[in-house]
């Protein structure tokens, strides 16, 4: 009997020796794979080549951190940014984050085929005047819904560089937070990441960018752009200078665009001639990028929306076939 009890131990301990040896060569195994997996994702980082000044990337919402440090870097924002809350309205979508992880919003009034775009507080805090306006904008059309056509859909992001404006209304609240100059970021033929600044804006050390598009908040407008087929944009800016055709050189539509509106608003067109030179703004990257027509338009001052002239502005964008 003690012989038996002693054969069906060994049998025992067989069986779980024989597991557990199974379930070690299966650890070291997963193990195995994990460590190949890792080291093949690290040699395709490593060969995946750098993107130069003139290489245009595909526009994505994502945003991807550099690993050299920008002289321009702006430290992390002190403040929340102006609250907006459309009260018995549309909720805005979401189309991207800013580098501080702040939404980049988009109201949509409409069904229409015919698609338009504003675009508001690309230069944050400097210009918070223009996000104001869009506020103004999505309240009114909210409250006056037959101001958008049958045909017609309209789409405000209401504010494009969310970290500025959150910063401060002042000039140093125009860069984002790695210190780009967004509306010198976007990937139109005449990119550049520095710029002769005679008569240009000087206040604050800004750049255009590591690249073209290097910015989230400028991917993620050019995505939104990408997947509608926009009639016509006007990017709100302040102020004084008029209204800017987008186009090197401008192209027809927009400056059909840029007069009409100038005869709505009053505000100059041809635009004041400073002798800056506008190297990677929306407006050139847009037109480039299948929009129909497109325009930077700056209001009169840094202080006030300009509504009353901008309702007609908005009317005469929605009634604009390029």
């Amino acid at each position: 009997m003690a012989r038996r009890k002693r054969q069906s131990h060994t049998w025992v301990y067989l069986v779980w020796g024989i597991n557990g040896a199974v379930m070690i060569c299966l650890l070291a195994a997963a193990a195995f794979y994990l460590t190949n997996l890792r080291a093949s994702a690290a040699e395709e980082l490593v060969e995946t080549p750098l993107p130069n000044a003139t290489q245009k990337l595909p526009p994505t919402s994502y945003f991807l951190p550099t690993l050299t440090p920008n002289p321009f870097y702006t430290p992390p924002v002190f403040e929340t940014s102006t609250p907006f809350v459309l009260e018995n309205g549309p909720r805005p979508s979401i189309i991207g984050f800013s580098l501080a992880g702040r939404p980049i919003e988009v109201y949509t009034f409409g069904v229409g085929e015919r698609e338009y775009l504003i675009v508001a507080g690309i230069h944050g805090g400097y210009e918070w005047n223009t996000v104001a306006l869009a506020n103004e904008l999505i309240t009114h059309i909210n409250e006056h819904p037959e101001v958008i056509a049958t045909d017609a859909t309209l789409y405000i992001i209401r504010n494009m560089n969310p970290d500025g404006e959150a910063r401060v209304h002042g000039v140093d609240g125009r860069v984002n937070n790695n210190g780009v100059d967004l509306n010198r970021n976007f990937p139109a033929d005449n990119w550049t990441a520095e710029w002769d600044r005679d008569g240009c804006w000087i206040y604050r050390p800004t750049t255009g960018g590591l690249y073209a598009g290097s910015e989230p908040e400028t991917r993620s407008v050019m995505s939104f752009i990408n997947l509608h087929k926009i009639e016509a944009l006007i990017s709100y800016h302040s102020a004084a200078l008029g209204v800017f055709p987008g186009g090197v050189p401008w192209e027809g539509p927009s400056k059909q665009l840029a007069k009409a509106l100038s005869k709505a608003t009053r505000y100059p067109y041809p635009p004041i001639d400073t002798g800056c030179e506008y190297t990677g703004t929306l407006a050139d990257w847009a037109v480039e990028n299948g929009v129909g027509a497109s325009v930077d338009m700056e209001l009169r001052d840094h202080r006030n929306t300009d509504f009353d002239e901008n309702l007609k502005a908005l009317k005469v964008l929605l009634s604009f076939m390029p």
